[in-house]
């Protein structure tokens, strides 16, 4: 069995699992706030960093890991192993897949890079797939083509909680963001092809809620899904609350919540709250 390094960025919910296992490597997320640079999971954490965006002088930054950061890692994943899985963070809303692929030219072991066109955890369920997959035998390349393939299968409805971050970070249109914030519009977010769309609007918070649900159950009669991932911000308590309705209504799927992480918080606010499954996950 080949001996493989798993990467993974930092935009993705790093739980106890991968900071535990042996073989996983974080690479950070570099945050800029008022010209001054904090690394993702290791110097600011997301009720820091919420804290900070309410006295900024300047529009908050996030900035990919550099190609020297990569080739870094992966010159001292070679003493170990045999190839590198990076499993990234989508190429059309950063340009960490780049560097990494730039990386790769330059150092002396085989590097696969997978855009995941996604992020937070199921940038996470992503890449524990690949375990599981390497782990049942499968060669790196068929490892590969599974992930993108089951990353195709992905649906993700998000309530974003700062219209004004999105727009000020560019993932958001002027137009777009003057519907929501000037016309009481509750844009509903989805990441499509790894690039935010406006799905739907809606009036409300909870008729938005309704309308991801109904999309929800479309894709539940479509193929039963096993499991569905809440994201949010900073608070909690709102995740924890909309995950006991929607065990109410689905109680044969298994509901996990997880934060969206510091570098999607400079871009998303502190109040965002949505939900993702992969229609391919068996």
């Amino acid at each position: 069995m080949t001996k493989i390094a798993w990467v993974i960025d930092s935009t993705a919910f790093i739980d106890e699992e991968l900071i535990n296992h042996p073989h996983v490597y974080p690479i950070p997320i570099t945050i800029l706030l008022d010209e001054k640079e904090y690394t993702e999971g290791v110097d600011i954490t997301p009720t820091e960093l919420y804290e900070k965006l309410k006295t900024l002088k300047t529009p908050p930054k996030t900035s990919q890991p550099s190609i020297g950061a990569f080739q870094e890692l992966y010159e001292r994943l070679k003493e170990k192993y045999e190839l590198v899985i990076a499993v990234l963070l989508s190429s059309k809303l950063s340009g960490t897949v780049s560097s990494s692929e730039q990386a790769a030219q330059l150092v002396d072991i085989p590097v696969l890079t997978i855009d995941s066109k996604i992020l937070t955890y199921p940038l996470t369920r992503i890449l524990k797939k690949g375990v599981e997959l390497a782990n049942s035998g499968f060669e790196p390349d068929e490892i590969k083509r599974k992930l993108e393939e089951l990353s195709d299968t992905s649906e993700t409805y998000v309530l974003i909680g700062s219209l004004e971050q999105l727009h000020r970070s560019g993932r958001m249109s002027g137009v777009q963001f003057f519907l929501g914030s000037m016309l009481n519009v509750k844009p509903i977010i989805s990441i499509e092809g790894g690039t935010l769309h406006v799905k739907e609007k809606a009036r409300s918070e909870r008729k938005a809620k309704d309308k991801i649900i109904q999309l929800l159950r479309i894709a539940h009669e479509k193929k039963p899904l096993k499991e569905a991932y809440i994201l949010y911000g900073l608070h909690e308590e709102e995740a924890l609350n909309w995950k006991e309705e929607l065990i109410k209504e689905f109680p044969e799927i298994e509901f996990g919540h997880y934060p969206i992480g510091a570098a999607i918080g400079v871009h998303a606010g502190e109040n965002t709250l949505g939900i993702n499954w992969f229609n391919g996950l068996d």
